[in-house]
């Protein structure tokens, strides 16, 4: 892929905000928006610290069982690139109040019909 459609500003932009607002929505667990930017797909993968979920109704049972309690963090070294103008990744590490450990987490986003959504999920901690 030549460079100049790496990091588009505009798709970078378009990203930026489907991130954030993922971002928001989970340490406020809002779930309806939180299975909003998930690919509603059999195919869609989430590997979270204590959790392998496959498929969009395995992460929705998730979501809806997971306490709301301890949900703010802090993100530190977020990166995220785009390719092209409808594939992203997004990493970061992130910190919990009262937890040492450094949380990592991974996004794949891929531009659809319905918008931008996560294909692909890891979430993992340090330490």
């Amino acid at each position: 892929m030549k460079s100049e459609y790496i990091d588009r500003p505009a798709i970078l932009a378009e990203v930026n905000a489907a991130y954030y607002q993922y971002e928001q929505a989970l340490i406020t667990n809002d779930v309806a928006i939180l299975d909003e930017l998930f690919w509603h797909d059999t195919r869609t993968v989430r590997y979270g610290a204590g959790e392998n979920l496959y498929g969009i109704e395995a992460i929705q049972a998730f979501r809806a069982s997971r306490s709301p309690v301890g949900l703010d963090r802090v993100l530190q070294n977020t990166v995220i690139t785009t390719f092209g103008d409808d594939l992203a990744v997004a990493n970061t590490e992130f910190t919990r109040e009262g937890s040492d450990k450094i949380g990592r987490q991974t996004q794949t986003w891929v531009k659809l019909a319905c918008g931008w959504r996560i294909v692909a999920a890891h979430i993992s901690l340090m330490g």
